[in-house]
């Protein structure tokens, strides 16, 4: 192919075609891909990662999404919902070890009682941090008022995922009922827009039925959609799930991981100034499958801060990592990978996303000197 570096790094020049020869890309194209990637990271947002202390907050869920492990039909798992307590020691360590930021992550739910705690928990961890600490919250589909209620509450970044943006895919992932709607899900992302959170989104990579013609129009549509935020990553079937049926049929892990390793450097060449994670899911199938991930475009890592005895019933996929090492050890190993990949730790910082400030008119002095990279992953 022959990947033309001035192309890479001209996003407007991306159209279908191109990101899906890209997708194929291997040997020196791939390398190509992923030093372009890496130096628009350094150049608009630079080498820090940005901790956010993740709290698997309840795995009781309404949906009964087919590739998810605390889906509403699995009667295998225990569960369960953190007590205020236990949210507010989670808060209390993130301040404490100078996280700065915390994501709340839940199953789906809608009901008076869920919205209500959730708008209380808030408020206690603004009062207990002064409000140094910034929240992201991740709990599905909700009504205007409920994110209203919630950004008023302290929360100011949101992620819902789409997991794919093909509406025949979608279907088979998901029931054919009200709830479970893909028109729904692109309108509570626009939703979000309108109430005022940096809004985060995200797909799987190596679906059942997915095409690498699919994943191009994902990262278009994630573009289109204009979000602050991605989550990319690798599926992994969990055993319990309807979709597990087709493991045989699958990507090997290995080829996912390179796949989603692609996705996250074509997105940071097309949405320069977004923050990206380094996923968990990334890790289960590479050792250092975060670090890489850093190292190609993403800037946002999350430490997990769940107690331990939670974290077996909150696996949404199967080889979940870091299901038995205590907070501590998970910020030490994690701090570890970042200095392995070359960057450093924005303490103390939100780390909100670039491209929100931009959008909201604010001028952002980006730095100018772009150094193409070695040590790229293999």
């Amino acid at each position: 192919m022959g990947i033309d570096l001035s192309m890479l790094t001209t996003p407007h020049r991306f159209n279908h075609a191109d990101l899906v020869e890209l997708l194929n890309s291997a040997g020196d194209d791939r390398k190509a891909l992923f030093a372009a990637a890496a130096a628009v990271k350094k150049e608009y947002v630079g080498n820090k990662v940005f901790f956010r202390g993740l709290v698997e907050y309840s795995n009781i869920c309404s949906k009964n999404c087919y590739y998810c492990g605390v889906r509403r039909g699995n009667h295998k798992v225990d569960r369960y919902q953190l007590t205020d307590e236990e949210v507010l020691e989670a808060a209390q360590f993130a301040l404490d070890n100078r996280f700065a930021s915390m994501v709340i992550q839940s199953g789906e739910r809608t009901d008076a009682k869920f919205v209500d705690k959730i708008e209380k928990l808030l408020a206690l961890i603004k009062s207990l941090s002064n409000g140094k600490l910034g929240i992201t919250l991740s709990m599905g589909e909700q009504s205007e008022e409920t994110y209203r209620r919630w950004f008023a509450a302290g929360a100011h970044r949101y992620l819902l995922r789409i997991e794919t943006s093909d509406r025949q895919l979608y279907s088979k992932l998901h029931p054919q009922d009200n709830i479970h709607d893909f028109d729904v899900r692109i309108g509570a992302l626009k939703l979000l827009r309108k109430v005022g959170y940096q809004v985060g989104s995200g797909v799987m990579v190596g679906l059942p039925f997915q095409t690498v013609e699919s994943l191009a129009s994902d990262l278009l549509f994630l573009k289109e959609l204009d979000i602050d935020m991605a989550g990319l990553g690798p599926f992994i079937e969990h055993a319990d799930t309807p979709l597990y049926q087709y493991t045989g049929s699958l990507l090997p892990r290995t080829e996912r991981f390179d796949l989603s390793l692609k996705m996250v450097a074509l997105l940071r060449l097309m949405m320069k100034d977004i923050n990206i994670a380094a996923t968990t899911a990334m890790q289960s199938i590479d050792p250092q499958g975060r670090e890489k991930a850093i190292m190609v475009g993403s800037n946002v890592i999350m430490p997990n801060l769940t107690p331990l005895k939670y974290r077996e019933n909150y696996k949404l996929y199967e080889d979940k990592p870091c299901i038995d090492e205590e907070a501590e050890q998970c910020r030490s190993c994690l701090e570890a990978r970042i200095h392995m990949a070359g960057n450093e730790i924005g303490w103390d910082e939100w780390g909100d996303s670039h491209h929100f400030a931009a959008r909201q008119g604010s001028n952002q002095d980006f730095a100018s000197d772009v150094a193409m990279p070695t040590d790229l992953p293999a």
